[in-house]
């Protein structure tokens, strides 16, 4: 059996942003999608330029053993391309991209990941997430700190804690090869899809439409339909056996590029006619017209809503780690004593904060108030003594609440 490709890509700005930092491309032997990010041109740049890292990847050379290692080059001459601009020119401090890409040899697909941008597979009506998301908000959820439920919702899954971008670290995509089946129908997507619309709705989607851009194109309209707070973009591909098709029913050759990537990515798509689209199209004519920077000034600072936090979070977790466990799993098991409200309080974690996330909480409260201490053990509780388990931390208030005769 020999397997081909039908494939669509789209991608839309969505109802809030000014411009499209997503990139797609889509052709007989390459699909991809990155979410760009790092301020008004970063993010643009650099999804695409890992789209122009990959796309010479399209053709029938590789074969299903060294598939892998060609992503994995190409991704990380992107990286260095990356790390490179952003030396030369300081404005693009901080860009990044997510990338999920599906490159296939043969009758295999192999796949490279890395950042929230997701890969599902509807295989016999079952609609599988294959990708997992490197997401600090998905790190709680793997360990048992939070439900999936609770992850949609959380305030902080945005914050990756793996992407490709101008941070000089080691480069970690996960990589696998699968079969590539006829009649499966896979979905490349940024967040700007899964983050609004239901996985069911897109299970249902991707079952009901038969045809790709059809399907891709109603996608886009959920998402739009959504509110769409950010860029959407989808691929939508199927795994054809080419000697079932009937005659004139070839499937494609040609690539589709779209989104910022595209040679057109400066005209913004808005999903096609819907009511969605023209409340688009009515939000941009009102939008305040951006004016021009003045290069006499200095840059301004960059909306690194994601990557500067990842960056960070990435070194918390790497940092803190102990015997190869996960920094936050760490952190769960130190306890201190602290001031909660003018009371001596028991704490869970490290009295540290990265950005918005803080690393404690308060599990125990003493009635003892700081005040009733003595100066000098007031100033030790302030600065917070480390203790090494719950029950020492709690022998220890103990001792203070004897010697101040708390009630």
């Amino acid at each position: 059996m020999t397997v081909a490709l039908r494939y669509a890509a789209r991608s839309d700005v969505g109802l809030v942003r000014s411009n499209n930092q997503d990139s797609a491309y889509a052709g007989p032997h390459l699909l991809v999608v990155a979410d760009g990010m790092g301020g008004h041109a970063g993010g643009d740049i650099a999804s695409s330029v890992a789209v122009a890292h990959l796309a010479p990847l399209d053709d029938e050379a590789h074969g299903p053993d060294d598939a892998l290692e060609e992503l994995s080059r190409a991704l990380s001459e992107a990286h260095d391309d990356l790390l490179a601009r952003a030396e030369e020119n300081p404005e693009l401090a901080g860009l990044g991209t997510t990338v999920t890409a599906l490159l296939r040899a043969g009758n295999k697909l192999a796949m490279a990941h890395i950042g929230d941008s997701r890969a599902y597979l509807l295989r016999a009506g079952e609609l599988t997430q294959v990708t997992t998301d490197h997401s600090f908000v998905q790190h709680l959820v793997n360990t048992g700190k939070i439900t999936p439920e609770e992850a949609e919702h959380h305030p902080h899954r945005s914050v990756l804690l793996r992407v490709l971008g101008d941070f000089d670290m080691e480069l970690l995509p996960d990589v696998s090869v699968r079969e590539a089946r006829a009649g499966d129908r896979w979905l490349l997507c940024s967040d700007g899809l899964s983050g609004v619309v239901s996985r069911d709705t897109i299970a249902e989607t991707l079952a009901e439409i038969a045809d790709v851009g059809a399907c891709a194109d109603q996608l886009v309209q959920l998402a739009l339909r959504g509110g769409a707070p950010d860029n959407v973009t989808v691929v939508v591909s199927d795994v054809v056996d080419v000697d079932d098709l009937p005659d004139g029913a070839a499937p494609p050759t040609g690539s589709q590029v779209v989104g910022s990537a595209a040679t057109d990515r400066h005209r913004p798509t808005r999903g096609g006619a819907g009511a969605a689209a023209r409340a688009a199209e009515h939000a941009a004519a009102s939008r305040p017209p951006v004016e021009p920077l003045d290069e006499d000034e200095p840059p301004p600072r960059r909306t690194l809503r994601r990557i500067v936090w990842s960056v960070v979070v990435v070194l918390v977790l790497a940092g803190l780690g102990a015997a190869g466990r996960w920094g936050w799993v760490w952190t769960q098991d130190q306890y201190y004593v602290g001031v909660a409200d003018g009371y001596v309080a028991i704490y869970q974690g490290i009295d540290q904060n990265v950005g918005p996330l803080e690393l404690s909480h308060v599990v125990e409260k003493s009635p003892l108030r700081l005040t009733d201490l003595p100066g000098y053990m007031q100033d030790r509780v302030n600065q917070t003594v480390q203790l090494p388990t719950l029950a020492a931390a709690e022998k220890w208030v103990a001792d203070r609440e004897h010697e101040a005769v708390v009630p």
